[in-house]
């Protein structure tokens, strides 16, 4: 049985939703993503917190939206990330 190259390399795109805190940039959003997972030692369950810059070719997300953002090739120095959708306003 002989399989093609794009049956066994799928490749999945990391996703995750956050909230934009900065869209000052000209095509670029800052996002803050918020996980929350357990701590090592205590497993109390604590926050964690990450910002993503993210490429928004039409600028159409506001500061303070719900956006799903979508991994991607390296777009600038620090921009690996593009909008996927604004989950709400």
């Amino acid at each position: 049985m002989s399989e093609t190259p794009s049956d066994t390399q799928v490749h999945l795109r990391k996703t995750r939703v956050g909230v934009v805190i900065s869209n000052k940039m000209d095509k670029t959003l800052v996002v803050e993503h918020v996980a929350r997972v357990p701590h090592p030692k205590f497993n109390k369950i604590v926050k964690r917190s990450k910002k993503y810059y993210v490429h928004d070719e039409s600028n159409q997300a506001q500061i303070g939206d719900r956006v799903r953002i979508v991994e991607t090739r390296p777009l600038s120095k620090l921009k690996r990330w593009t909008l996927a959708e604004v989950i709400s306003h």
